[in-house]
């Protein structure tokens, strides 16, 4: 049996048995899906013709966020992705409406 911790940057890294830790083995389903939500969400920002800074700012994350995701280190969950799906189908729409929560 396997024992892993989560570590406060996000990575899970695997606890051996003299107690140091190493990155876990990544299996295929883990990175092709890691890299699939990057281009995704590198290809949702490129669309919109933002920078990581400006698409950061508008849809209220930080700029680490983004690039975490573009470069497959985290992946949009949840909200995040929900978030991603709208701006994807209407990106006017979905910026109108976070201007206005923003005031």
């Amino acid at each position: 049996m396997m024992r892993v911790r989560l570590k406060a940057d996000g990575r899970i890294v695997e606890i051996l048995p003299d107690g140091s830790e190493r990155s876990p083995p990544r299996t295929s389903a883990n990175s092709s899906s890691g890299e699939a939500d990057a281009v995704y969400a590198r290809g949702v920002r490129a669309r919109t013709k933002l920078t990581q800074a400006e698409f950061a700012a508008r849809i209220g994350v930080p700029i680490e966020t983004v690039r975490n995701w573009e470069q497959g280190k985290r992946s949009p969950r949840g909200p995040a992705r929900a978030l991603l799906k709208v701006i994807d189908k209407a990106p006017d729409v979905a910026f109108a409406v976070l201007r206005k929560t923003e005031n």
